[in-house]
């Protein structure tokens, strides 16, 4: 029986042998393509190469891909931990032929690898095909159908519809027929009284798909119809996990050895045993595959956040700690302690996790703090809403609360139903869904991007001019129309292009398209799927005309001395700090950057100046920019290039050297260091566990920032007479300040004491009851003070009230001795019916409560109001 890592060694090698080229996973999170937060199929890495956007560099290929589910179409995180093979993260095995071999080759390897090399039960194998669609005037895949007769029995070989046999990349572009293969791991038993052809597809836990094959020959456009594809693709997909389950005799992914160290090492920390208690080993089964999805995309560069990508992997650990707070009794973080568990079944194919093992450890373990006092928080706030709810005399709590719970808190509504059911309480379940439904109206509002169809000049590949030249003639070769926020607007893509497009941390060049008199803005420049995409507001008048393509200079030279700026502070960070120093992400635009880096304390001040003389001094030496294109990628690592863990390099790569500074990166660059002129740095902070941000401003920004001081520095010393000494003088203000602070304190007090004694000279007794009252001008905070004074002092029954005006408001006051409270008195009634004579409002305790308001002429109103309803009028 092969072993997981035997198993995916098994794969490459099988296609290896058959001239596939062996391909490294791409990053989990996806860069550079707007569609896509994850990858959530192998085929994703190629997707520029499948739309013709580059050149085919190998017509066949193979690999492992590390891939996540969780959102849009392909969203199985709801079953996960439920049943026994869906998951969040997952690995994809899969071949590729572009232009190369189609069907036939498909469908005999996969049977060859199936069948000859891992000895799978060819009785227990069944293959789908496309049954066609007459309404698109698709036939059924006869071809495939004829291929897999050559291995399979005819009552094995089944039709499948459009929904699970006709794959596509979108709504527009390449898709095609598809052949699925799916097991039938049930006991001898039970497939002799129902045959597994009756449960494929039908969600049967043990009769599963395990590949999918799929045929992309065609390409659709955005009216729906099809065309062929000029080069047909193979593609195929196949569970990793699943195909473990299979080989190894198992009927849950779970209790393969892909998950099983990790589930137990989960077993012995929360004292439980697996396999006894459903609940339980859902839980268990949840934070096994969890803390797979938050490792691979914290060392893919994505951080837990409140935006975008980074909000769904927050929301996916927070998923976890939620089950293990429910169902396993954890109470303190312990999901980082997983971290040597996972590395243990995946670091040899992933070194990622073992190179980043303190950096994963140190963020998901502040995540899980920070969730738990939530979850605390949460959980105070809804037993306020049960007793609310108690009190009214009703056993819903409302769908509006409970989402506001999920929403801004991030409590889940399944914990919010479990606690209300403990109390004999449900939630209004219509109430929350319509929350639910707004929230995802209105961020699919904002999300939303339609497009057309490309509209096609001329053929060719678009080529990028911008490392040597800032104009340059361009025909445009494609544009279509697209209309995002009810805004139509243009894509363009030209032949040739100097624009830089947004990658790497560096914003997208901006600039004119021009010919004659017509000068056409480029307002962004985007990288899509490998390709430079120009947007405009407008077309051309004609858009067959040769143009000049010019950026704009001056913002692209200040992006540029920020950029290599970047270069320079990486380096001194290293050299400073450490060598554990590495970068997590950049912001590189015409005003300032931004750069994130690994480290596990505050940089102090004296680091930061360290830092900044440091790069100031590199500066200064112009360095020369030596720059190396199309290097091969081991030869740049000879060199000494460091590969950023998270991105996606080629065989070839360009290398960005300045001095001892050497990085891979595809940015645009200054020719010497001394361009910068000089950098400054503007701010550190926190942004995650382990990871620290730094900002600078550099060149003309830089000297900006000087003079902003240089003119503060100016005003302060003309507040202080242009003492020379500018910093003893302020210093001697802030102690002259606390010296005349104290002794206003110190008045303030005796002012206090006498008008407290004033105040109670003048109380009057009725029914044993003594009634203080004050009205005038005053401060609220001073005469709080008294009224808590006096309920220390007094050892008789009182009623304090009391109506200050200061300025152009008012307060009214009351306090209220023991004794009166229990009699019934309550301090926040009286003061809220009262405070309508002062146009206001308030409340508070029953023994003291105050209310605010700003009509001062009714403060005396207010303050009889008050001594009526409590029964001392005279």
């Amino acid at each position: 029986m092969l072993t997981a890592k035997e198993t995916r060694e098994s794969f490459k090698a099988f296609f290896a042998s058959k001239g596939h080229q062996i391909v490294p996973s791409a990053p989990m999170v996806i860069k550079g393509d707007p569609t896509l937060m994850f990858t959530n199929a192998g085929m994703n890495q190629f997707k520029d190469i499948i739309l013709g956007n580059v050149p085919i560099k190998y017509a066949r290929v193979a690999d492992s891909q590390k891939c996540l589910r969780v959102s849009g179409k392909h969203n199985d995180l709801e079953e996960v931990g439920h049943d026994t093979y869906h998951h969040t993260m997952f690995e994809m095995l899969g071949n590729w032929s572009f232009g190369d071999y189609f069907k036939k080759e498909a469908i005999e390897w996969a049977w060859e690898y199936l069948v000859d090399v891992l000895k799978l039960d060819p009785a227990r194998l069944y293959a789908t095909v496309f049954e066609g669609s007459p309404a698109e005037n698709l036939e059924r895949d006869n071809e495939a159908a004829g291929y897999w007769e050559e291995y399979l029995p005819l009552d094995h070989i089944l039709n499948g519809n459009k929904k699970d046999n006709f794959w596509e990349m979108g709504d527009t572009g390449p898709c095609g027929p598809c052949s699925e293969i799916h097991i039938d791991l049930r006991p001898e038993n039970e497939r002799a009284i129902v045959s597994g052809a009756e449960l494929v597809n039908k969600d049967h836990p043990q009769v599963i798909e395990i590949w999918n094959l799929v045929f992309m020959q065609y390409n659709r456009l955005s009216d729906g119809s099809l065309v062929g594809l000029p080069a047909r693709v193979i593609d195929t997909g196949m569970g990793f996990e699943r195909l473990c389950m299979a080989i190894q005799g198992k009927t849950s992914n779970y209790d393969t050895d892909v998950f099983q160290p990790i589930i137990q090492t989960i077993a012995s920390q929360t004292g439980t045993t697996y396999g006894k208690d459903k609940q339980q080993d859902i839980a268990m089964r949840v934070i096994a595959d969890h803390i797979r999805t938050i490792a691979f995309s914290i060392t893919d560069g994505q951080l837990p956040s409140n935006a975008k990508a980074g909000y769904v992997i927050r929301r996916i650990l927070r998923r976890a700690v939620r089950y293990g707070y429910t169902f396993l009794n954890r109470r303190e973080a312990f999901m980082y302690s997983l971290i040597p568990a996972l590395i243990g079944t995946m670091g040899d194919a992933y070194p990622e996790l073992i190179a980043q093992q303190t950096l994963i450890e140190k963020v998901i373990k502040e995540e899980e703090e920070s969730f738990l006092r939530t979850l605390e928080t949460g959980i105070r706030l809804l037993d306020k809403k049960i007793e609310e709810a108690k009190t009214a005399g009703k056993k819903i709590v409302s769908g509006t609360d409970a989402f506001t719970l999920y929403d801004t808190y991030g409590f889940p509504l399944d914990l919010t139903e479990l606690i209300l059911r403990e109390q004999g309480m449900d939630v209004n379940l219509d109430e929350f869904n319509a929350e639910m439904q707004k929230q995802k109206e209105r961020a699919r509002n904002a999300a939303a991007i339609e497009t057309g169809d490309w509209v096609v000049l001329k053929e060719g590949e678009s080529r990028f001019v911008g490392y040597d030249q800032f104009t340059c003639d361009a025909e445009i070769l494609r544009y279509r129309k697209i209309k995002q926020k009810n805004k139509e607007l243009y894509q363009i893509v030209l032949d040739q292009t100097p624009f830089y497009a947004e990658k790497g941390g560096q914003v997208g060049d901006t600039g004119y398209l021009i010919c004659d008199e017509e000068k056409v803005e480029i307002l962004d420049t985007k990288s899509e799927n490998n390709l430079s995409v120009h947007l405009v507001a407008q077309l051309p008048q004609d858009v067959t005309l040769t143009f000049t393509a010019a950026i704009h200079t001056k913002k692209r030279i200040q992006s540029e001395c920020n950029h290599s700026a970047t270069h320079l502070l990486h380096e001194a960070l290293r050299e400073i700090l450490g060598s554990h120093v590495e970068q997590k992400g950049s912001y590189v635009s015409p005003d300032s950057l931004r750069f994130d880096f690994s480290h596990f304390q505050k940089v102090t001040d004296e680091e930061i100046r360290q830092v900044e003389k440091w790069v100031n001094a590199k500066i200064r030496e112009n360095i020369p920019l030596e720059e190396h294109r199309n290097m091969p990628i081991s030869e740049a690592v000879e060199l000494g290039a460091m590969a950023l863990f998270g991105e996606k390099y080629g065989d070839e790569v360009r290398v960005v050297k300045y001095g001892n500074s050497i990085e891979l990166c595809g940015g645009t660059h200054i020719p010497a260091t001394g361009m910068i002129g000089s950098i400054r740095i503007v701010g550190e902070s926190s942004i995650a566990a382990g990871v620290r941000r730094i900002e600078a401003v550099t060149a003309e920004a830089a000297e900006n920032f000087n003079y902003t001081f240089q003119d503060i520095l100016h005003e302060i010393r003309l507040m202080f007479n242009n003492m020379p000494n500018v910093v003893q003088a302020i210093k001697k203000t802030i102690e002259e300040s606390g010296e005349m602070r104290k002794q206003l304190e110190d008045y303030v007090k005796e002012k206090a004491g006498v008008l407290k004694k004033e105040i109670i000279s003048r109380a009057r007794e009725q029914h044993g009851v003594k009634l203080i009252q004050y009205v005038g001008k005053g401060h609220s905070d001073i005469m709080k003070d008294i009224a808590f004074q006096i309920k220390g002092e007094l050892n008789e029954p009182f009623v304090l009230v009391a109506g200050i005006v200061e300025e152009s408001k008012c307060t009214i006051m009351v306090m209220l001795s023991d004794d009166q409270v229990a009699e019934g008195l309550n301090a926040g009634k009286l003061v809220k019916d009262a405070a309508k004579h002062i146009q206001g409002g308030g409340g508070g305790q029953p023994h003291f409560a105050t209310a605010g308001g700003k009509n001062t002429e009714g403060v005396s109103m207010a303050v009889d109001a008050i001594i009526e309803a409590a029964g001392m009028k005279y």
